[in-house]
């Protein structure tokens, strides 16, 4: 079956294009780092490529491999940023996947020993915490 067409009015799109806000916490020539608003856990991240792409089905290999490095990057600055025990790395494609806003997004989620991931109850979290949290981010990022 083939993916669907890219939709250029997605969230994500629109953050790129400097039409909706987000809490901006790294950003290099191939992907911008944000805050999920809906986050499942302290310090939860999302990675996303600049250039369009619904998900890993469709995303150009360099993309993807910028995405991932970001990925890495992000994971190694999570844990000394959050004093976090570990990371969960989540991608998701298509509906059946899981996927809600289709441009690529990895999400990259600080974990502590003995601490669940909170459901996705689709709240937005408080706008304060978001900006606190994405500045302890950026300072560890140096």
């Amino acid at each position: 079956m083939p993916t669907p067409a890219y939709d250029d009015q997605n969230v994500f799109a629109k953050i790129l294009r400097g039409e909706l806000p987000c809490h901006k916490v790294h950003e290099d020539d191939m992907t911008l780092v944000i805050m999920d608003i809906m986050p499942r856990g302290e310090g939860h991240i999302l990675v996303v490529p600049k250039a369009p792409s619904r998900n890993i089905l469709d995303i150009a290999t360099d993309d993807l491999n910028a995405v991932m490095a970001t990925v890495q990057k992000m994971a190694r600055t999570l844990i000394e940023a959050f004093d976090a025990d570990g990371t969960t790395i989540q991608q998701f494609s298509e509906p059946a996947g899981g996927q809600v806003v289709f441009h690529t997004h990895v999400h990259v989620i600080p974990r502590f020993d003995g601490v669940p991931l909170k459901p996705h109850t689709g709240e937005m979290a408080d706008n304060d915490l978001l900006a606190t949290q994405a500045e302890k981010i950026r300072a560890a990022l140096g």
